[in-house]
């Protein structure tokens, strides 16, 4: 029996990971009263060496070439580190596979999506290495409008998408709450992230505490004696505290049900 030579084929360099990171940002007001601060939605950026092959001092999302001896996760996680100095306390999630002719001008070249939204305290010793001469957070509003390096502008829209509806399907929004809360500070951390979301806060905190699909998502605050908890810290009247159960729906989208 003859054994046929085998095939020849292109050997890549190793699939390139792009990664999205979201956080929310907060603002203090200034003034006398007690307000809200402001929130807003931010991106992680690199900017590229001046020394790169393509694109040298563009800004981009952090990434670069997996290796033959790691996961595509494993090399997510490594860029991270040697790019923006982000650890693996950070979890990501893999969200598409992106390739069409032309999309890098150094020749076939696929990439894998990840991203994440999380707390601005895991993005405080940011620090740019190896490719990235610089790196930092910009509002969300800003960084779609620059001209990013490679199809990142397309990226970056398709991980927002994914966050979005994450903000809208899951409890997300819990990481960016104090353990009580009041309903405008989750409208508030809601409304950041989707700011097409327009409730009536009456109707968004009936909804909240009664509707079937939503059954024990939150609950009142009480004290030991089971007295409601209240707070004033942004805003010169008490406000009912709340607090997220452990409940997690989920929904069907083909009927009203859950499952």
């Amino acid at each position: 029996m003859t054994h046929q030579q085998p095939k020849q084929y292109r050997s890549p360099d190793g699939l390139p990971v792009d990664i999205a990171i979201f956080t929310i940002t907060s603002h203090a007001k200034q003034g006398n009263y007690r307000m809200l601060a402001d929130r807003r939605l931010d991106v992680l950026l690199v900017r590229r060496s001046a020394s790169s092959e393509a694109y040298p001092g563009y800004w981009a999302l952090p990434g670069g070439f997996s290796k033959e001896g790691e996961t595509l996760l494993e090399a997510a996680y490594r860029e991270l580190k040697e790019e923006t100095n982000v650890d693996q306390d950070v979890m990501i999630e893999q969200i598409k596979t992106v390739y069409y002719p032309g999309r890098d001008p150094r020749g076939w070249m696929p990439s894998v999506l990840y991203c994440t939204l999380v707390k601005e305290a895991y993005l405080l010793k940011l620090a740019a290495d190896t490719d990235a001469d610089e790196v930092r957070l910009f509002p969300l509003d800003e960084a779609l409008k620059m001209q990013l390096a490679f199809d990142h502008n397309e990226l970056l829209q398709d991980a927002l998408t994914y966050v979005q509806t994450k903000m809208m399907t899951t409890t997300i929004a819990k990481q960016f709450l104090p353990e009580e809360f009041t309903i405008r500070e989750l409208y508030q951390v809601i409304q950041t992230v989707v700011p097409s979301f327009e409730e009536d806060i009456a109707n968004f905190k009936r909804n909240l505490m009664t509707t079937k699909a939503r059954q024990g998502l939150i609950r009142e605050a009480v004290t030991e004696g089971g007295q409601p908890k209240t707070t004033d810290r942004n805003s010169n009247r008490p406000a009912q505290l709340y607090v997220y159960t452990d409940y997690e729906p989920r929904i069907s989208i083909y009927n009203s049900g859950l499952f």
